[in-house]
C-alpha cells in the first residue's frame, strides 16, 4: 500500500465517528477497571453520538445517548459515593426482583418507543431502535450500580448494534461494538474475579 492509498483511506474515514468510537473504547476499558475517569471520557464519546445519530435519523439512539450523559454523571457519583456511608460503591448481583422489572421496564418502553418512532418522526429501523434503546437505559442503571449482571446485558446489545449499524452504513460504530462486545465479556470475567460473596 503506498503513501496515496494511506492518504485515500483517511479520507474517507468519518473523522467524527472515528473519535467517538475510540473515547467509547477508552471509557469500556475504564469501566472494566473500575476507575471513574471512564464518565468524563464517556461523556466525550457519546455526546459526539448524539450528533452522529441525529444525522443518520436513528432518534431513539440519539435519545439514548442523550440518556447516557445523564447516566454518566449519575454513574460516576454513584461509583464514588454509592457504598454505605457515602462509601465507594462495590460488584454485587443483581436481585431476582429487580431482574424482573428491569425487564419488564425495558419490553414497556420498547412499545413506548417504538410507537413514538413510527407515528411522529422518519426513523430508519425504529423497532430494533428502541429495543436496542431501552435495553441500553436498563444495562447503565445496572453498570451505575455495579450490578455483575450489566455485562451480560451489554452483550447482547452489541450483538444487536453491530447488525443495526452495518445496516447503517456506520462501520465504525459496528467495528466499535464488536469491540465493546469483547470488552463486555472481559468485564465480566475482571469482576467476577473481584466479586466477594456477602455474609449474612
Amino acid at each position: 500500500m503506498n503513501l496515496d492509498e494511506i492518504i485515500s483511506i483517511w479520507n474517507s474515514i468519518n473523522k467524527i465517528e472515528l473519535f467517538a468510537a475510540i473515547f467509547g473504547i477508552i471509557s469500556i476499558y475504564f469501566v472494566i477497571k473500575e476507575k471513574v475517569i471512564a464518565f468524563p471520557i464517556g461523556i466525550i464519546s457519546v455526546a459526539i453520538y448524539v450528533y452522529i445519530f441525529f444525522d443518520v435519523k436513528l432518534y431513539a439512539d440519539m435519545f439514548l445517548q442523550i440518556m447516557f450523559i445523564i447516566f454518566q454523571f449519575y454513574s460516576w457519583y454513584k461509583w464514588l459515593y454509592g457504598g454505605e456511608n457515602k462509601s465507594k460503591e462495590k460488584i454485587s448481583k443483581c436481585s431476582q426482583k429487580t431482574n424482573l422489572v428491569l425487564i419488564a421496564s425495558t419490553i414497556l418502553t420498547t412499545f413506548i418507543f417504538n410507537f413514538i418512532l413510527q407515528k411522529y418522526t422518519d426513523a430508519s429501523i425504529p423497532l430494533v431502535d428502541s429495543l436496542q434503546t431501552s435495553m441500553s437505559l436498563s444495562a447503565q442503571y445496572m453498570t451505575a450500580k455495579k450490578y455483575i449482571e450489566n455485562w451480560f446485558w451489554w452483550c447482547v446489545i452489541n450483538i444487536i448494534s453491530i447488525g443495526m449499524y452495518v445496516y447503517k452504513e456506520l462501520y465504525f460504530t459496528s467495528v466499535l461494538f464488536f469491540v465493546y462486545l469483547i470488552l463486555a465479556i472481559l468485564g465480566y470475567v475482571s469482576w467476577k474475579k473481584k466479586y466477594v460473596v456477602p455474609n449474612f
